[in-house]
């Protein structure tokens, strides 16, 4: 079977990549077409280093020039109290080699953990994917994934190889962890008329990236090492290991102490030998031993266990900050950086939303917390309570932003993350904060209908049965400038009064203000719907499907 080279598939259009690619969207690979596949391509996966045995891994934290000289200090130390027996044991040697083992062991199991912590994180990878072979819609493990599977995306699903789209609805990606962009992408599958970056390639999607919203089809075009993440994991093995600042000032530390205790044992040894009288063996191997122990008081034993001490307690602080380090000596090298490069836009993102303030009829509401964490202080623009109609008001926003929404906020040991759009997350945990339980909301407004969101129509919509009243509710979400103009009325408190020529440039001026301190902004709205109006636009757009199926059958 011969390789096909698919690098340039977002150059082509989907049809002509599928029949060089010799596979059927519908229908997908052959079970048998799959196996030969998987032998030639190799699995899904990425190259992985060699284990180190455990027994190496702890040898290895005796190789700093500083705890050689201690090993051999402490051995030089064992020798003498061979020679001289004037204690019970050699407690200078059995303190010196403590130190040293006690720094080892401390090193070892730091460098341990965080490798657990590391395989922790590989098994967020996705672990299956949703293909079409033979077919069928089965459910493999992402490890036998091979060029020219068709693979099923839906919202929240991680993607598991790079692929070509073949079909997208309001499809959109999370692509930080690739392009560093906090947005997700919209996608679609057009082919490009040109070269482009990874980032604008807007008909691919992308190992380790994950599907934020809409659903689509795809053509796997790159699996494992060939994918872009791949590429990134070859460019990560042919980098070589270099030696932190810290390590490296430790090295030059420990070269010049073992110089200066040379210099010490040979000038006090030739020092006595020059003004004092040897007269036999037995004096002058005292001098020899007198020479040796003023050399080994010379070395700083606790040296590298304060060493290791403090960088124990960096890594702590900086675990309970969600970082994972190591080695310990690289925490030290973030305080010798002098220049950050960063993205284009100056910022360092965390691929997180959190909505800062909520702008209704009667103020501005702030809302404290960070991150995905439904925790925070709700106050209004002038630090005080929140109540009255700018509490209505509040209410009535977060319950149509939580409901016109199709991302899940959970929380995952003791860490709360969002499967699904990072904005719409940001909308659940605005409405957590001011108090509006899930469940409640669920038993009040069952979604019967939804509109999904679109560049073109740039809002989305969803349906929803109130159970305490007799009309449907829609809700809606999306850019301020083009919801407003669909909008006759504003909510003051629980009255819904016309829209003003006057109101509606004062909102206009609210949201730029709100652009203009860099905040990223977005406006609900809600009506109601007579049920037997929704049922007729629902019969009339079944008729209208019907008819194009009919004229296109014929």
């Amino acid at each position: 079977m011969v390789t096909i080279d698919a690098s340039n598939a977002h150059l082509e259009t989907a049809a002509g990549l599928l029949a060089r690619l010799g596979t059927n969207p519908q229908t997908g690979l052959s079970s048998t077409e799959a196996e030969g596949r998987l032998r030639n391509y190799g699995p899904n996966v990425l190259n992985a280093e060699e284990p180190v045995p455990a027994w190496r891994k702890f040898l290895a934290q005796f190789t700093d020039v500083l705890v050689v000289l201690l090993i051999i200090a402490a051995l030089i130390s064992g020798a003498l109290w061979l020679i001289e027996r004037d204690t019970a044991l050699p407690y200078e040697a059995i303190a010196i080699l403590a130190i040293v083992f006690l720094n080892a062991v401390m090193s070892y199991l730091q460098q341990s953990r965080a490798e657990q912590a590391i395989a922790a994180l590989k098994q967020m990878a996705a672990a299956r994917a949703k293909v079409i072979r033979d077919g069928v819609v089965q459910q493999i493990p992402s490890a036998e994934l091979v060029p020219g599977d068709i693979l099923l995306i839906e919202e929240g699903d991680t993607i598991p190889a790079d692929a070509r789209l073949i079909q997208s609805t309001a499809l959109q990606t999370a692509e930080a962890a690739l392009t560093g962009e906090s947005l997700p992408v919209s996608k679609d599958i057009a082919p490009i008329e040109h070269e482009a970056a990874v980032g604008d390639r807007h008909n691919m999607v992308f190992s380790g990236t994950s599907a934020t919203y809409g659903h689509g089809r795809a053509v796997m075009t790159s699996t494992g090492m060939a994918t872009q993440m791949g590429k990134i994991a070859g460019l990560l093995e042919t980098t070589p290991d270099e030696k932190t600042p810290l390590q490296s000032e430790l090295d030059r530390v420990g070269r010049v102490l073992g110089l200066i205790v040379i210099a010490i044992a040979v000038v006090m040894i030739a020092t006595i030998l020059v003004f004092e009288e040897i007269a036999d063996f037995s004096a002058l191997l005292d001098v020899l031993i007198l020479g040796v122990a003023l050399a080994v008081a010379a070395v700083p034993e606790g040296l590298p266990t304060v060493v290791t001490a403090v960088l124990s307690l960096g890594v702590q602080r900086m675990a309970r900050r969600n970082a994972i380090v190591r080695h310990l000596a690289a925490v030290e090298t973030l305080g010798s950086a002098n220049v950050i490069a960063s993205d284009k836009t100056g910022t360092l993102t965390r691929n997180e939303m959190t909505v800062k303030r909520v702008v209704t009829a009667s103020g501005s509401i702030e809302l404290g917390g960070i991150g995905y964490s439904p925790h925070g202080d709700v106050r209004s623009g002038d630090g005080g309570p929140v109540d009255g109609a700018l509490r209505t008001e509040l209410v009535r926003t977060l319950a149509a932003a939580d409901r016109a929404n199709n991302a899940v906020l959970q929380e995952r040991q003791g860490r709360w993350i969002v499967q699904g759009d990072p904005t719409e997350g940001a909308l659940i945990v605005a409405a957590r904060k001011a108090g509006l339980e899930p469940d409640e909301l669920d038993a009040r407004f069952d979604r019967i209908g939804e509109v999904p969101f679109s560049s073109e129509r740039k809002l989305m919509s969803t349906i929803h049965a109130d159970a305490e009243r007799e009309h449907l509710r829609a809700f809606t979400k999306g850019a301020a400038d083009v919801l407003l103009a669909r909008c006759s009325h504003e909510l003051v408190g629980s009255e819904a009064r016309p829209l003003t020529a006057e109101r509606r440039a004062a909102i206009r001026a609210a949201n730029d203000a709100l652009a203009n301190e860099a905040l990223r902004t977005l406006a609900i709205a809600f009506r109601s719907i007579p049920r037997d109006a929704y049922r007729r636009s629902r019969l009339l757009a079944t008729s209208s499907a019907i008819s194009s199926s009919s004229a296109s059958s014929e």
